[in-house]
């Protein structure tokens, strides 16, 4: 599920006099750490496109409850050039209405990634913005088969949870991703930031206690996610460079595989869910 991958995020850098300071992606041999958390309460339902609100009108809607914290170290080599990793870290919830029914928990880290980024324009640029791409490796350190107990004709078992709420997806893969960000007015600036990872392997071989074709092992899905934002820098605070609040939408895309995706509704032809998200981040650099 996206919310584990983490998109870069940009924000603002001011100098002691409270004013735009060049990037820190523009600073040699400089290390950023970004520690960020993201809560997010999913309860929609949608089959393709097409929501299906329904569910929540005759109350059997099933509600996933995420709290992640993102921890991610920079390291810039050169002017455009950067190495940086991330590893998340997972708290989740889910109420689960149909068999084995139950409410599920699980917590732990997430898949780690690796990888390196370059800016297109050397920093710093005469329009004050710019725009980086990257590539960095998913490790699958994260739990991908996770259990709790759960309720099956009245006898009480140890079920998989759903793989909506499971720390990793038990795949290595490859991201690719971008980031742009321009100042426009004072302290304040505009950003966009995307990740899609790319998941070759097809399936985990985790069992879903379910029994209809298609459903009966976990995939190892695509995923993509988007961010845009103003981000708006805090003068006169050493080290805190940004406090930025924004809207997160986050979609997620299935592979080539007919297994079950996540959610708990199949779709063979295309797959797509929809969450939203508040976040609130901070950054810090050394």
């Amino acid at each position: 599920m996206a919310a584990r991958q983490t998109a870069p995020v940009l924000g603002a850098m001011c100098n002691a006099n409270g004013d735009f300071a060049a990037p820190v992606a523009g600073r040699p041999h400089h290390f950023t750490v970004t520690v960020g958390y993201r809560y997010q309460s999913s309860a929609r339902h949608f089959i393709g496109t097409d929501e299906q609100t329904q569910r929540e009108l005759n109350h059997n809607q099933i509600e996933n409850d995420y709290h992640l914290f993102d921890i991610g170290v920079e390291y810039q080599v050169t002017n455009r050039w950067s190495l940086m990793g991330s590893l998340p870290i997972i708290k989740a919830r889910r109420d689960q209405l149909y068999n084995p029914r139950g409410i599920y928990h699980t917590s732990g880290v997430g898949d780690a990634t690796a990888g390196v980024r370059a800016w297109l324009f050397r920093p710093p640029t005469e329009s004050g913005g710019n725009m980086a791409l990257g590539i960095s490796l998913k490790m699958p350190l994260g739990v991908y088969d996770a259990t709790d107990q759960a309720v099956i004709a009245g006898k009480t078992v140890q079920a998989t949870a759903d793989q909506s709420i499971q720390p990793g997806d038990g795949g290595w893969g490859f991201a690719l991703d971008t980031q742009a960000y321009k100042p426009i007015w004072k302290k304040t600036l505009l950003y966009f930031s995307g990740t899609y990872l790319f998941n070759p392997k097809d399936t985990n071989g985790v069992n879903t206690f379910r029994t209809r074709p298609g459903e009966t092992v976990m995939s190892v899905t695509d995923q993509y996610l988007f961010r845009g934002g103003m981000s708006h820098a805090v003068p006169k605070i050493r080290g805190l460079h940004r406090v930025s609040v924004d809207a997160l939408k986050a979609f997620r895309c299935m592979t080539h595989s007919e297994e079950l995706t996540g959610s708990g509704v199949r779709d063979t032809r295309f797959r797509l869910t929809q969450a939203s998200a508040t976040r609130v981040r901070a950054t810090r650099s050394r």
